[in-house]
């Protein structure tokens, strides 16, 4: 009997791009197929090609809608995979909404890298051709002709784009074996080199896609997937209900649990068979916090397990009290009113808008803050509430009450989706004081960027953080205090005020973790291990030390690692 195998594909000491491959005798599932987010040297991943043959996988279950969960699932089936994608139905009405924008936003951008490369290699040739001229001028047998010229057509080709790498695609030397009709058996189907016997090609450290490239030679690129394959992909999804158990694969039993973290995010658990032997595996996905507004809290998964994969992006952190989390926005609002303001707020469309709807609406009716113009400056953020309304038996017992007694908490009075570009455009020049919710809350993109660089020079304006930065973020250099940042090509000085508060954050920090975590420990069937994924490498071994206080043994793999499962 083959032993059943967790290979780490993503999530693996890093925050983006979660995905788990379950090998058994008879079955292959995969748990999330998330896009990797952040800096070029994280997304870079994207472009590696997957770990195995999507055709051969035999199902694919969803945690939830957020990109670095499922932000690669249009490229999986455009590489072959035809079989179903399990997910909660609220899941699915959030995926159609993200895949479909994705496809969208990554034709867009190989279109602007494509301009920028045409840019680059005019600029280059006319050095090229200034410098050769220069030569010509210097004279006959100074030989600066020769070597001018050949610098220049060197310039000129330093810059000109490299061929794509590609979801599964081949480059480097093993493409030209291929295009040969030839075949090098040191490289892998993923393009990565397989190391083997021959002393000339060690074994390879997939880590080494992660080195960054000269920035003066831009690759081209190349969309993963366009939005048909995003629209393809969604055919395949089928929807189910939370605590109800089925059959996913050959010997593999899902339950899905809700995680309290978005709309229809869930826990996976798995219960796998294999002869005689069945054992479970507990997949976190994004934890909730407890009292979180709108959403139930996180499922207590109570009899234990043989494996459990936990969630760290808050290891080693707290957020403040809900009070004083509740408190700084209100104080932020009420400064922004009294300046005659505006508050810049970066949100993730799906889940941190929401949220901050219902806080500012409670606050307002309360008659804690004044009512200011709210512009929600998101499309995505507009469907994404919508498809909120649309899910109320997801909602806690709070929202009940407030919906049942007529109230909408999610309905700020008099707030502004702005879908156009026109329309985003024209709040730089509305009437303050005013608050804008726009994404992305990291300040990787979007509109939000726009915003920041017609405020950032604003004594007046305040950039206020209201969830994790990842590392290498311009979102994570603001909170940290840089006075100099760079946006669309300028070098700008930061004169806004920035403010940065945690407890409005969607994932549990590291007490509540633990708090989820010590259902396991106290369990019987106690975990043999706890692997600790989907966090810095900091807050992944900050987690660990709070595992092995419970008794329970951390693990905490690299990417593409795979795992024994004892």
């Amino acid at each position: 009997m083959a032993r059943m195998k967790l290979q780490f594909l993503g999530a693996a000491q890093t925050v983006t791009g979660s995905q788990y491959l379950l090998t058994t005798d008879r079955a292959r599932v995969l748990v999330d197929c998330g896009m990797f987010q952040g800096p070029p040297e994280e997304s870079r991943r994207n472009q590696a090609g997957f770990a195995y043959e999507p055709k051969g996988l035999d199902a694919v279950l969803l945690t939830h809608a957020h990109l670095d969960h499922c932000g690669m699932l249009p490229a999986l089936v455009k590489d072959g995979y035809g079989g179903p994608i399990h997910a909660t139905r609220g899941t699915i009405e959030l995926a159609r909404l993200v895949l479909l924008d994705s496809g969208k936003l990554q034709v867009e951008q190989a279109k602007a890298h494509a301009e920028r490369a045409a840019r680059l290699a005019r600029r280059a040739a006319r050095k090229a051709e200034q410098a050769e001229q220069a030569a010509q001028g210097s004279g006959p047998g100074s030989g600066a002709g020769s070597s001018g010229s050949a610098a220049g057509a060197s310039g000129a080709q330093g810059i000109q784009a490299q061929e794509p790498q590609g979801v599964g695609g081949q480059h480097g030397p093993h493409a030209a074996a291929a295009a040969a009709g030839g075949h090098d058996h040191h490289w892998d189907t993923a393009g990565f080199p397989r190391g083997g016997d021959d002393p000339e090609f060690p074994p390879y450290d997939p880590q080494s896609i992660l080195k960054p490239q000269p920035p003066e030679q831009p690759q081209r690129f190349e969309p993963l997937y366009d939005e048909a394959d995003a629209a393809r992909a969604l055919e395949h999804f089928q929807g189910l209900d939370y605590e109800q158990p089925i059959d996913v694969a050959p010997g593999v039993k899902a339950t899905f649990h809700d995680a309290g973290h978005i709309l229809g995010s869930a826990i996976i658990v798995l219960d796998v068979t294999e002869g005689d032997r069945t054992q479970r595996l507990v997949f976190s996905g994004d934890l909730g916090r407890s009292n979180a507004p709108i959403l139930r809290d996180p499922t207590s998964i109570l009899g234990g397990a043989d494996h459990v994969l936990c969630e760290s992006t808050y290891g080693g952190r707290e957020h403040e009290p809900e009070q004083e989390a509740i408190e700084i926005l209100a104080q932020a609002v009420r400064a922004t009113a009294d300046h005659s303001g505006v508050l810049l707020v970066p949100s993730f469309a799906i889940g941190r808008t929401q949220d901050l709807l219902w806080y500012l609406d409670r606050l307002l009716s309360a008659g804690r803050i004044p009512h200011l113009p709210l512009y929600v400056d998101s499309p995505m953020a507009s469907k994404a509430t919508a498809a909120y309304k649309e899910f109320p038996a997801y909602f806690d017992e709070t929202t009940h009450q407030l919906l049942t007694g007529g109230d909408s908490p999610l309905a700020y009075p008099g707030m502004e989706f702005t879908d156009s570009v026109e329309q985003s455009k024209a709040i730089a020049h509305k009437p303050r004081p005013m608050m804008i919710l726009s994404a992305s809350g990291m300040l990787t993109g979007g509109r939000i960027v726009h915003h920041l660089s017609d405020l950032i020079d604003d004594p007046k304006a305040m950039l206020l953080f209201v969830g994790y930065q990842g590392e290498g973020t311009l979102g994570a250099r603001l909170q940290s205090g840089a006075q100099q940042i760079e946006l669309f090509g300028r070098q700008r000085t930061v004169r806004c005020e920035v403010r940065s508060v945690s407890g409005f954050s969607a994932h549990a920090d590291e007490d509540e973790l633990v708090a989820w975590l010590q259902h396991f420990a106290t369990a019987e069937r106690k975990p043999k291990q706890v692997f600790c994924v989907h966090g810095d490498p900091e807050a992944q071994a900050a987690l660990a030390t709070r595992v092995t206080g419970l008794g329970l043994t951390p693990y905490r793999a690299t990417w593409r690692e795979e795992v024994v499962l004892e």
